[in-house]
């Protein structure tokens, strides 16, 4: 089975420019391919987590990665599968959240001795002035063709700003400039990237000639990779120090049942045969097992083996009825929470961070959704003691242990 094989089987392409040819350059490792990251935080989140592991593939394949950070175009915001416009960064925002990523790719993506770089289109934007972007990209774009592009039309009637609407050019401007400086001839993007990468393809050609070798291919749930990691805590991150190891494991424990395969598939390295031997014997207990699977292997991916078996025997230390493991995400509870060695249950839950805010703790205790050491607290006034420590259950599936520092 070739790599553009295995990628087709995984579900991960939706649309190509020129099929046999991205087939045998990618195949034969001939591929120098860039994707793009907007630095938008100091961390990836696992949004991004389809795009890192398509490079690992790609460059296990003897093709070569471009990161490129948006150092640049971070500072106008892309309008693709977006409602309003997005928050205004400083150029030492982004230059702090592009050197975060690079550390958090090094994870995934060998860049010792050129197997793979990392640039900036901060170098290339901001040296641009006006006259020459109007002269050299914007004649070979027609506006009446963007207006047909489903990301300015979702937009039109909210309002789309002068700004905004650059973005396509911009971004096109990135693949020229890669094409031209480092022989980048393949770009890689989500479904709703596909109008700004065709952008890049025709500048490419129009600039260069038609004999210009650029390539376009879309991931097929980019898209849909977005929404991934969004829960009612924040997004899911990269970093251990803005979601746990433990919790990082979690979120892909708690996948539905439905989505299991799929993220198995799209996000792992476990052999696409094993995967459908185990899709087609999918029933009851097979999906908490490949659940399990799908969280020890990305977690390891993220945090080290280490780190993954922490999590894997705190879970089933939890849901096995112990509760007791050390490796569960804990707190400490100071003295100054505590009266006469108790605190009540909604400062508990908000200095856990179980809850971002006490309505918020109110709301989940008189919806049932709390329990201290196995008794469902129904009481919002309810003073848990805490001579050791207590474990607390949210839900069905989130639990944290609460100690006296």
């Amino acid at each position: 089975m070739t790599l553009y094989e295995e990628l087709q089987r995984r579900g991960l392409i939706a649309q190509v420019t020129d099929e046999k040819e991205i087939s045998d350059m990618i195949n034969n490792g001939k591929a120098t391919f860039y994707i793009g990251f907007d630095p938008t935080a100091d961390s990836l989140h696992v949004g991004h987590f389809m795009a890192l592991c398509l490079m690992k593939r790609m460059q296990m394949a003897g093709n070569k990665p471009i990161a490129l950070v948006g150092g640049g175009t971070g500072m106008i915001g892309d309008p693709s599968g977006k409602t309003d416009m997005r928050k205004m960064l400083t150029k030492e925002d982004i230059d702090h959240n592009c050197e975060c990523f690079k550390k958090q790719m090094s994870r995934f993506i060998d860049f010792s001795d050129g197997k793979a770089i990392m640039v900036n289109n901060a170098d290339w934007l901001l040296k641009l002035n006006y006259i020459d972007v109007l002269r050299e990209v914007g004649a070979c774009f027609s506006v009446n063709k963007m207006l047909t592009f489903e990301c300015y039309k979702q937009r039109m009637e909210r309002g789309l700003t002068f700004l905004e609407f650059n973005y396509m050019i911009m971004q096109s401007y990135d693949f020229y400039q890669l094409f031209r400086k480092y022989g980048c001839n393949m770009q890689f993007g989500g479904d709703d990237q596909w109008a700004n990468m065709l952008g890049g393809t025709e500048l490419i050609r129009k600039k260069l000639g038609k004999d210009a070798h650029a390539m376009t291919i879309t991931l097929l749930l980019n898209s849909e990779g977005k929404k991934m990691g969004k829960t009612e805590k924040g997004a899911v991150w990269l970093d251990p120090e803005k979601t746990s190891p433990y919790d990082f494991f979690q979120y892909w424990r708690n996948v539905a049942d439905s989505d299991v395969i799929k993220c198995l598939k799209l996000l792992t390295f476990v052999p696409i045969e094993e995967i459908e031997e185990m899709e087609a014997k999918m029933e009851g207990a097979a999906f908490n097992k490949a659940k399990e699977l799908l969280a020890f292997e990305l977690t390891k991916m993220v945090h080290g083996e280490e780190e993954a078996n922490k999590a894997l025997n705190a879970a089933r230390s939890v849901f096995g009825g112990g509760g007791s493991s050390e490796d569960m995400p804990t707190t400490e509870i100071g003295a100054e929470l505590l009266a006469d060695g108790k605190i009540c249950v909604v400062d508990l839950l908000v200095a856990t961070k179980l809850a971002p805010s006490k309505r918020e703790a109110r709301n989940l205790i008189t919806g049932g959704g709390v329990s201290v050491n196995d008794t469902k607290i129904t009481d919002v006034n309810e003073m848990i003691a805490i001579e050791d420590f207590v474990i607390i259950k949210k839900g069905k599936k989130v639990f944290h242990k609460a100690k006296k520092a």
